[in-house]
């Protein structure tokens, strides 16, 4: 089944007020990206750039703008045989069992402290009485701890499944794209802005504990459509950037012939 990749930011209406537990977190009093955004500037002083870099690739069955290499749905399949992650009861699964019974929609968080996938979250959510229709399962992924999990789970009351990936192994499978660059430019500030003031909030707390800082906190994520069966990848969404979204036509065109 043919399915195009999406590489624009689809914007959805949410309820404005959101409380995500982080006390820690600033509060906006204007609209200067400087005020805003002080912990963001500490951040890239206080962060190693890592090394590990990848390059954004296209979907199951064809790329995006900027796509630099294509990466079908069997080849996604092959790389995810040996990934596991695992449920906050601790336990650990192949990645591919959470498609291999059922068809699900995975969002890949760029990590759990972060305010696009809270964003994220909600945005996929929205359309769970969609999925749940069409028997889809909704299940987000994050690199990061188990606890770190569990506290994303707590904060934004996620009504799909949470799953960790401490070894940050589907990512790399996935060759989800990895860069300062693609995190701090003047469209993901702006985007940042517009997050805080529908009441969004990062979680500096978790986005500054070792396993983000360890790998740089410059992950970004993307979306899967999967199953059932190991080895159906139906749609691939690789995030170019902090905050790029698919359009959730795309998304529910793929898990749920809309």
């Amino acid at each position: 089944m043919a399915v195009t990749l999406s590489a624009t930011l689809y914007s959805t209406s949410l309820p404005p007020k959101r409380n995500t537990n982080c006390p820690s977190t600033p509060v906006i009093s204007n609209l200067n990206i400087g005020s805003l955004l002080p912990n963001l500037n500490s951040c890239k002083r206080l962060i190693k750039f890592s090394p590990r870099q990848s390059h954004v690739v296209g979907s199951a069955v064809s790329g995006s703008p900027g796509t630099e290499s294509s990466l079908n749905g069997e080849d996604a399949a092959s790389l995810l045989e040996t990934v596991k992650v695992f449920d906050l009861n601790g336990n650990g699964i192949p990645i591919s069992d959470l498609w291999k019974d059922r068809t699900a929609v995975i969002a890949f968080a760029r990590h759990f402290g972060c305010v696009f996938c809270r964003k994220r979250a909600d945005y996929l959510a929205s359309k769970k009485d969609i999925m749940d229709a069409s028997g889809v399962a909704l299940v987000l992924i994050g690199p990061g701890s188990i606890d770190q999990g569990k506290a994303f789970a707590e904060q934004t009351k996620f009504k799909g499944e949470v799953y960790a990936d401490p070894s940050h192994s589907s990512y790399e499978a996935l060759r989800f794209v990895s860069g300062v660059l693609t995190t701090f430019t003047p469209k993901v500030r702006l985007k940042i802005i517009e997050l805080y003031m529908e009441g969004y909030r990062q979680d500096w707390k978790l986005s500054f504990e070792q396993d983000t800082v360890a790998r740089g906190g410059w992950q970004q994520g993307g979306i899967l459509v999967a199953g059932p069966g190991k080895s159906n990848i139906l749609y691939i969404h690789k995030d170019k950037e902090a905050g790029d979204d698919p359009d959730i036509k795309d998304i529910l065109k793929a898990c749920c012939e809309m």
